[in-house]
This record gives structure tokens, sequence and C-alpha cells, in this order.
């Protein structure tokens, strides 16, 4: 249902699973086995796999042990990085180029953190043309209730739950399970 009319395909957009992004993330164990389940799910079925790679000079500069992506998951030497700076995985970066190079029109998302680059980056994607499903159980969040937000777990839900029922004209949002993504047709 893409605005994208020339892009039929589907790419796995792992989001910033980086050992400082989750080292503090709710039920980090669980989430990063599910991305790496989708991981693999989507490579046994040819379907592109991006990752997105968070940078900050002061706090997680590139290069990092902060930096890199959890020893439980590993990039393929062909799958594209896209390293960013802010939220929205789209924003000052090539991100568009490397999906409309893969002919994709339509993300999965997964990975960290719910609140803030998995937030910005959905509605990035959906402003830019493209259909967005949330995994549901594969994206999580810190704790900053201290800072006045809700609990991680609330966080998680409250997402899911306005994602489930997001669209827009031409274009399709909703979530899913990692069981239920890129999992084989019945018949």
């Amino acid at each position: 249902m893409t605005t994208l009319t020339d892009r039929p395909q589907t790419a796995l957009l792992v989001i910033d699973v980086q050992n400082d992004v989750v080292a503090e993330a709710h039920d980090r164990d669980r989430v990063v086995a599910n991305v790496a389940s989708l991981v693999d799910r989507a490579r046994e079925q040819a379907v592109p796999v991006v990752w997105v790679q968070h940078s900050h000079p002061e706090g997680m500069p590139r290069g990092s042990d902060g930096w890199q992506y959890v020893p439980e998951l590993t990039i393929g030497p062909e799958e594209p990085v896209v390293h960013k700076l802010y939220g929205d995985s789209f924003e000052d970066t090539d991100l568009e180029d490397v999906l409309a190079g893969l002919g994709v029109g339509s993300l999965m998302v997964a990975g960290a953190q719910t609140d803030m680059c998995i937030r910005s980056t959905l509605h990035g994607a959906l402003a830019r043309g493209y259909d967005a499903t949330l995994v549901a159980d594969a994206h999580t969040t810190e704790d900053l209730s201290e800072y006045g937000a809700p609990t991680p777990d609330l966080v998680i839900a409250h997402t899911n739950l306005y994602w489930a029922d997001q669209r827009a004209p031409g274009r399709a949002a909703g979530t899913v399970t990692a069981a239920e993504a890129f999992a084989p047709a019945a018949g």
C-alpha cells in the first residue's frame, strides 16, 4: 500500500541495538533475542536487513565500545549500515538512498529506544510515503520515570497501542509480533 509504488520490497530496519543504548533497557535480553530471530528470518527469506547506528560526540562517539552493536547481533557483510546523529533515522542520513536502491517501500521496525528513535523513525517513514510496521515485542527503552516519563513497560505498551491504529493516505502502519513478522504464509 506504500505510496512509493516502484518499491515493492519490505526491509527489516534494526535501530540502535547498541551496547550503551540497551545497557539499561527494559527486558533487554528478551527484546534482543526477538530482534535476532527477526534478523534470522529476514535473511532466510531474502528480506533486506538495514542497520541503523546512532552516535553522539560526547556520549557515544563513533568507534567506542558503547557505540558497537550488542554481541548477540551480527551485521552481515552485505547488509547496509546507516549512521545517524538524530532520532529520526532518515534525518541527515543516506537511509532514503539505501532503501531506494533496494526497492524498499515497506519497513518492519525493531530496536531502541521506543520513545525516541523508534517513534521518530516510524513517523518519519510514514511521512515519507513508506508503510511502517512496528514489531511490538522487539523494541525497548530505558527507565526515564525519574524525569517524569511513564515506566518503560507503559511507554512500550502505549507505543504499541497507538501505532496499531496509525495510518495515512495510501500508507499502512500497524504492529505485529516477532513470531508473526516474516512468518511463512499458511497454505
